[in-house]
């Protein structure tokens, strides 16, 4: 008997993930990529699962709405976790990665999967036949954009996203940085830039005023608040950096031996710990804006950068009213959506999105009854929140304990605590659901 198949469009976090538990379970995947052909403004490899943004896939704490998550997929084999696990880099409390490892691990496993095709081609309207995940991220433009919005009924949306600079760590000044972990978390993972008073100052006047790029209808739209550009920050007052990405608690500056004033962080983003990525600054300024501003930042005043900011539009779907908990439309269940297109935020919240898709999509193909994930889980309280008809003006959310369901009970102790119990609850549901998954492996 011919082995069923389903079609993938994208190789990002979610379509690798789809399409790699799709083939574990004996599903045969016919996966489009348009790189190398074609790349979307925030795309640089030609490598799979290409990290855009940022190379920290966020905390490590199973306290923490994205730690549990990530737990989760690792438990359930997941391949993202998988070579994110295999590439981490020194962040502290977070998991950070090598990009090029890491995309090149997810590849090469992909490439080298028998039940997967791989067709370097640009898919340009859902197919109307066979089961089909849509994961082609939220920078999906032209034909195929048409396409999906003629689909789900010409009701798209949208918000504005930002990466931050990287720069060489040979330009580094290491007598002025500093390495520590903030709250002592992890090794001396970051390296600290501090500012005294003054040196804030000239900063943020700097960065107020310096010259934006020009982002078509930036003005009129909605940034994401987990990637807000740092200027942009920085006009909701004098101080807010100092409470947000600049905040000096819990670093101390070995020069003085006192707190800083404010403090930027860079945190490694290769093995070889040759590149930096300055967190938190997501940026819109010109090209020649980034180099003058942030070259006032202590240390960096000779930084050479491998990589400059960079902003872009993100589109997204209006998931609640068009979705099922399994990523799947309500009025064709054969086309299934996964990634950041579908509003869930956040690497690992894509990589969930298709894990589920991969695997509900495939049950699908094989006529099997799938197990399912509660909201007691953090999979399938994403899941849920993005398929709520009840959800009135939806936005992208990343993973976090709003969205399980509530204990029903009370816990001793603080909100770490009552976390950490919703944890042992969820990491038990995954387990009893991982057995039964276990026999349709391959």
């Amino acid at each position: 008997m011919e082995r069923p198949e389903i079609i993938i469009i994208g190789a990002g976090l979610a379509g690798s993930e789809a399409a790699y538990q799709a083939s574990r379970l004996g599903v045969k995947v016919r996966l489009y990529e348009m790189k190398p052909k074609r790349k979307s403004p925030a795309h640089h490899s030609d490598g799979f699962a290409e990290l855009v943004c940022s190379n920290s896939l966020r905390s490590n704490q199973l306290e923490n709405g994205v730690g549990l998550l990530k737990e989760e997929l690792r438990r359930l084999g997941s391949l993202i976790m998988e070579s994110a696990d295999r590439s981490a880099v020194p962040a502290g409390g977070a998991l950070a990665v090598d990009r090029e490892e890491f995309s090149g691990y997810i590849t090469r496993k992909i490439l080298d999967d028998p039940n997967i095709e791989v067709i370097y081609d640009e898919i340009k309207t859902i197919p109307e036949n066979g089961i089909v995940i849509v994961a082609t991220g939220p920078l999906t433009d032209g034909d195929l954009y048409e396409s999906i919005m003629t689909k789900i009924g010409h009701q798209d949306m949208h918000f504005f996203d930002a990466a931050a600079p990287i720069v060489m760590e040979s330009s580094i000044d290491r007598s002025i940085c500093f390495a520590m972990s903030r709250y002592g978390k992890g090794g001396d993972d970051y390296l600290n830039c501090p500012m005294n008073e003054d040196e804030y100052r000239q900063f943020y006047d700097a960065l107020v005023s310096a010259e934006l790029a020009d982002v078509k209808g930036f003005d009129k739209e909605t940034v994401f608040e987990g990637c807000m550009p740092i200027e942009t920050m920085a006009k909701r007052g004098y101080d807010t950096m100092r409470f947000g990405p600049l905040k000096p608690v819990g670093l101390i500056d070995p020069r003085t031996g006192k707190e800083p004033y404010a403090c930027v962080q860079l945190r490694q983003d290769d093995r070889m710990a040759s590149i930096y990525n300055i967190v938190g600054f997501q940026t819109r300024l010109k090209f020649p804006e980034q180099k003058r501003v942030f070259r006032m930042i202590p240390g960096l005043q000779n930084a050479e950068f491998s990589r400059l900011g960079v902003m872009h539009r993100n589109t997204y779907i209006e998931s609640p009213r068009l979705l099922t908990p399994r990523y799947n439309m309500r009025e064709d269940e054969k086309v299934f959506f996964a990634g950041q297109i579908t509003g869930v935020e956040g690497y690992i919240e894509s990589t969930a999105s298709g894990y589920l898709a991969g695997y509900y999509a495939a049950l699908m193909a094989r006529n099997e009854e799938p197990v399912t994930f509660s909201d007691s889980t953090m999979i399938g309280a994403m899941a849920a929140y993005v398929s709520d008809p009840g959800v009135k003006s939806f936005v992208p959310m990343n993973a976090n304990f709003g969205l399980i369901a509530p204990l029903g009970y009370r816990v001793k102790g603080k909100k770490k605590e009552k976390y950490l119990a919703y944890a042992q609850r969820a990491l038990e549901e995954v387990a009893e659901n991982r057995i039964k998954m276990e026999k349709f492996w391959t």
